[in-house]
């Protein structure tokens, strides 16, 4: 990196850390410290949802999952904008007519104390686990690119987080959020029109469309009704739904970040702005990813986008045999590109976009036999790379200073994640297990400091879990594996206490734990797509609840 991309991405990481902690300095009590004294507008409402969800896997893992496998992975967020008018009619409205802290409080007042404290505890748990990856995400990339020490990229990316968090707590959390929103958006912007001059010059964006469907990476839906298939048009608008109900209707993180607004008006307006932009976003980091893939058509790519790995097969007894693939990498790329320039000449040639595909097929089979030989070197290294391929685009082709501010705009992203969910950890540990079970009476100042306390908690445990964690076929579908096995039966909890009055306490805590261990083993059995498993948690945790209670109708209920 040249030194005017380290001035830029310090600058930038600074300015947010330190803004943040200016800006919200001084929270005495619980309601400005989590909910940031009510008095956030729809617009920071909505970049806050957005700067949540939208952590630095999502700026990594995206471009690398359509470059591999197209636009298709955009059908995950069709059930977005249907949870979010739900959660704006149901969700939102109860909360604030509560005037709760945290989305559990409201099943002890409806259940009992053990259902309150299970639903808190499956979201701590799952969440707790997500914070390590948004920290460990962009740490190991940078780290295998940059050559940077891991452990202490885990260590500055937490520690930088927590300074601004225990400093303001929810109020800092939004704030900085917009800054980062900012950042990223600029960054990718950038990035996506350069991608697009730096194609030949007879490649206008049309024909780098066209170029792009030719190799199948345009395609956009399906509706097929495939199991196997894991991004359709159903399992997006089904599971997908179920998601993200659970996520931003009884996920803390989220919650949080709209129980902030200051009225049920400005929260509502708020979520339907993230309904509206974020399948936007997400087409356009997809097409990002599409463009970087049009790209490396006309120009050199590595055989596998992961320098760790490249580098420890090259230092070793298969260095010879990885040559020959490396060789015939290039020489597939070779004639891709006279293909390419081919179609442009002639758009409805079958026969160059049948030769197209089969050296495409070509490219990834050798690319297949590339991962092998790395295995044969090195068991330990990690070839799935679709992680790396944009990074290694960002630091091989951008100008100086706009390498640092897309570096920025990973950091950044990670940040501002890491900060909602250690925000959201500590208010639902402080809120839902420490002040619901302190016997003797305490300041409203305790809690903002044990609030504090459990952040610097949440956040250590997140830094130690990123500095242990490994790569996963792709970290975006760790990030939404991790949500699925948990968030269905936390949303049939919600949606019992919301719509089924006759189910009782002692039947749904017995269900949600029944069901937890059935989603656990149908996870590991593999026997659906993942985003099945939300719709599967939320229905039979309701369906074995109103069992348990037409079985035990007269069962004694402890309401502690």
């Amino acid at each position: 990196m040249a030194n005017l991309d380290w001035i830029v991405l310090l600058s930038t990481l600074n300015f947010i850390v330190a803004y943040g902690a200016w800006k919200t300095k001084g929270s005495k009590n619980v309601q400005d410290f989590i909910k940031g004294g009510n008095e956030s507008k729809w617009w920071t409402i909505g970049l806050s949802v957005m700067a949540t969800q939208a952590s630095a896997i999502t700026f990594l893992s995206t471009p690398g999952q359509a470059f591999h496998s197209g636009m298709g992975f955009v059908q995950f967020y069709f059930g977005l904008p249907i949870a979010m008018v739900i959660i704006c009619m149901v969700f939102i409205p109860i909360y604030h007519r509560l005037n709760v802290y945290t989305a559990y409080e409201y099943l002890e007042g409806r259940f009992d104390l053990k259902t309150r404290t299970l639903a808190a505890i499956l979201f701590l748990v799952q969440r707790g686990l997500a914070a390590g990856i948004t920290i460990f995400a962009p740490a190991i990339i940078l780290s295998a690119v940059l050559g940077w020490n891991l452990i202490y990229l885990n260590v500055i990316i937490g520690f930088l987080v927590i300074a601004y968090t225990v400093s303001g707590g929810t109020k800092a959390v939004s704030v900085t959020q917009k800054q980062q929103m900012a950042i990223i958006f600029i960054g990718m912007f950038a990035a996506f029109f350069i991608i697009l001059d730096y194609l030949p010059n007879d490649i206008t964006f049309t024909k780098a469309l066209a170029i792009a469907g030719a190799s199948g990476k345009m395609e956009i839906l399906d509706f097929s009704f495939d199991l196997n298939n894991r991004y359709t048009v159903w399992t997006g608008i089904t599971g997908g739904t179920f998601l993200m109900l659970s996520y931003f209707g009884t996920d803390q993180s989220q919650v949080q970040r709209y129980l902030s607004g200051k009225s049920v008006r400005e929260s509502q307006l708020g979520l339907i702005f993230n309904g509206f932009l974020k399948i936007p976003m997400q087409f356009f980091i997809l097409l990002v990813g599409v463009m970087v893939f049009v790209f490396y058509q006309f120009n050199s790519s590595p055989v596998n986008f992961n320098p760790a790995a490249t580098a420890s097969v090259k230092n070793s007894a298969y260095a010879e045999e990885y040559a020959q693939l490396e060789a015939k990498h290039h020489e597939i790329e070779k004639l891709l590109k006279e293909a390419q320039f081919a179609l442009i000449k002639d758009k409805e040639n079958d026969k160059i976009i049948e030769n197209i595909s089969a050296l495409n097929t070509a490219q990834i089979k050798n690319r297949e036999a590339a991962k092998e030989v790395i295995l044969k070197a090195d068991s330990t290294q990690e070839t799935n790379d679709k992680d790396y391929v944009f990074i290694h685009f960002i630091l091989h082709n951008l100008p100086k200073g706009l390498v640092g501010l897309l570096l920025a705009v990973i950091l950044s992203a990670a940040m501002s994640s890491t900060a909602s969910e250690l925000n959201a950890l500590a208010s639902t540990t402080t809120i839902d297990l420490y002040q619901r079970n302190v016997k003797v009476k305490k300041s409203p100042t305790h809690f903002v400091k044990m609030t504090k306390w459990f952040t610097l908690f949440w956040g250590l445990l997140a830094i130690a879990f990123a500095s242990v964690a490994s790569l996963f076929d792709n970290l975006i579908q760790l990030v939404n594996i991790i949500g699925s096995i948990f968030y269905g039966n936390i949303l049939g909890i919600f949606l019992l206490a919301f719509f089924i009055k006759v189910v009782k306490g002692r039947a749904v805590f017995i269900a949600a734990i029944i069901t937890q261990a059935i989603i656990i083993g149908v996870y590991f059995m593999d026997v659906l797509p993942y985003l099945w498993l939300n719709l599967l948690g939320c229905v039979l945790v309701m369906l074995i609840a109103y069992l348990i209670q037409i079985i035990m109708p007269n069962a004694p209920e402890e309401r502690v």
